[in-house]
């Protein structure tokens, strides 16, 4: 069985991707970092399996497509 695709907030991604915030902002505004989820009225995070592709692959990474293989 999947596990479920965690939620992580903007201090885990600090620390697993050892860039700063500005950079991280900057980063998803080019499309070359994972965008953020809202999660909440004042509240916002990442899927976990997005950071996690993107550590593995920071050249390489791309958003998701819709019908992606990875996701079946």
């Amino acid at each position: 069985m999947r596990q479920p695709d965690r939620i992580i907030r903007l201090r885990t991604v600090l620390a697993r991707t050892g860039l700063s915030r500005s950079t991280i902002y900057r980063k998803i505004a080019e499309g070359t970092f994972p965008p953020q989820l809202k999660i909440s009225a004042n509240g916002a995070g990442w899927h976990e399996s997005d950071i996690n592709r993107w550590v593995a692959d920071p050249t390489g990474w791309r958003p998701r497509g819709e019908f992606d293989l990875d996701d079946f």
